[in-house]
């Protein structure tokens, strides 16, 4: 377990540069303590392992230090050929690259671990859109890629929801992100008449907004940009798309149904409902009265989003509150008792 932490240290330094205690501690979730105690063990080993003092310093390595210690454990190898995704790194433009790459990583396995790995790619597989749902058609996913990674600005026409539907935006893209099949682009909204400082070139002016989530199958059409951008500075895609996931759960479900569950509907109920409203069957129900029937509380987008979701549970539901989503339950038990009985 040590020999492993050293060498992530080891390979960390090598990879990004100078590094504080602290971010390596983080970093390989110890304390600092033991980033000290590691850092001292690599200096009697005989690697070049230095120390910057003052408010920018860190640990580095010397200059032009690279350590061979970088093979593929068992696990890691197979690990890389569980990561593929040929689809979306086809819409990415980057198909035949991954495919190369891959080739060339069998290529410089040993034997033993080639055939792992050939076993991992006959035995699993992923598919990331959802199921009765086909992936959206993204005509412009590569030209938002290119100008993520070149910091390039584009304009964009976009098609929302809001009135008007159809907007022109200048964007400063900064991240993609694929979420169950459907690609999103994060990016800024870059203001044209924003006025450059002194110390600033054109191209560099600021925007004044924060990211912003855009469908990437919504944009209707792409137009690069010759000017340049800065990236926020710490800007965590990952960390920013967790928060975004969360808020957009809670920004959704605003409202509340009590209802009536009996066991075979709280089965039922894990299978057929969303994640959020299935998530609060399993967090808050409470212990079954003397009927079998459990009371919970569950988050709702609306009343017409919960009226469709508990019709699928049929008589294992029923709704107490609020009262107008107990009538559109009770009217549509009317009808289909008219319906059939009659």
């Amino acid at each position: 377990m040590r020999a492993s932490r050293l060498l992530s240290l080891l390979l960390l330094l090598q990879t990004r540069g100078r590094m504080t205690a602290r971010d390596l501690a983080d970093e390989l979730e110890v304390s600092v303590r033991t980033v000290y105690r590691d850092v001292e063990s690599l200096s009697a080993a005989g690697v070049p392992v230095y120390a910057d003092r003052g408010p920018d310093g860190g640990y580095r390595l010397l200059e032009g230090y690279r350590t061979r210690l970088t093979g593929l454990t068992t696990g890691e190898a197979e690990s890389l050929f569980l990561s593929g995704m040929p689809g979306p790194a086809s819409q990415l433009g980057l198909g035949d690259v991954v495919a190369a790459a891959e080739l060339k990583l069998m290529a410089a396995l040993p034997p033993d671990l080639r055939s792992r790995a050939a076993r991992i790619r006959e035995r699993f597989h992923l598919d990331a859109p959802g199921w009765f749902r086909a992936p959206d058609d993204v005509p412009h996913l590569q030209p938002v890629a290119d100008a993520v990674w070149n910091q390039q600005r584009i304009r964009v026409l976009y098609r929302r929801w809001a009135r008007p539907q159809q907007v022109e935006r200048v964007l400063e893209p900064i991240g993609v992100v694929l979420k169950a099949g459907t690609w999103y682009l994060i990016a800024r909204t870059h203001h044209p008449d924003t006025q450059p400082t002194d110390t600033q070139p054109p191209d560099t002016a600021p925007a004044h907004a924060a990211p912003r989530t855009y469908r990437v199958s919504k944009i209707l059409t792409l137009q690069p940009l010759p000017q340049r951008f800065e990236r926020p500075p710490g800007f965590d895609l990952a960390a920013y798309w967790d928060a975004y996931a969360a808020r957009f759960e809670a920004d959704s479900y605003r409202d509340q149904a009590t209802v009536r569950l009996n066991p075979n509907g709280l089965q039922r109920a894990a299978l057929l409902m969303p994640p959020v409203m299935a998530r609060a069957v399993h967090d808050n129900a409470g212990p079954p009265d003397p009927t079998g029937w459990t009371t919970i509380t569950l988050p709702v987008e609306s009343l017409r989003h919960a009226h469709v979701e508990f019709l699928k549970l049929g008589a294992d539901i029923e709704v107490l509150d609020p009262p107008p989503l107990r009538a559109m339950m009770a009217d549509t038990a009317r009808a289909l008792a008219d319906r059939y009985l009659h």
